[in-house]
């Protein structure tokens, strides 16, 4: 058995699941609609500038965190964004699912 054939395997599983199609359906529907997609491109703007920060070691003011908050707010009040914020947070559930099992077995050997 070859352990990246089978990730390869589970790459495809992921890309097949409903969650995942969901996602890009409701993510496809949002650049239809310019003022949703607007909001999501100016924000994950900010976040990359945010991340970027942090990354640097930098932690970013207290008015940056207060702006990503309202923002993501804002964007929560969008019906296509809450749909593809609530898909992305059950398609997280899959990955954290799944990046558990595969830890099973390095955990299981540091016991």
């Amino acid at each position: 058995m070859n352990v990246h054939d089978k990730a390869y395997d589970l790459a495809r599983a992921i890309k097949e699941s409903s969650e995942y199609q969901e996602m890009q359906q409701l993510r496809m529907q949002i650049d239809k609609e310019p003022a949703a997609k607007s909001m999501m491109d100016d924000f994950n703007t900010h976040q990359a500038a945010f991340q970027q920060k942090m990354a640097a070691g930098e932690m970013p003011p207290q008015v940056d965190m207060d702006r990503m908050q309202s923002m993501y707010e804002a964007m929560a009040q969008n019906p296509s964004i809450k749909k593809l914020f609530d898909a992305e947070r059950r398609l997280s559930i899959v990955l954290e699912d799944v990046q558990r099992i595969i830890a099973e077995p390095i955990e299981s050997m540091l016991k």
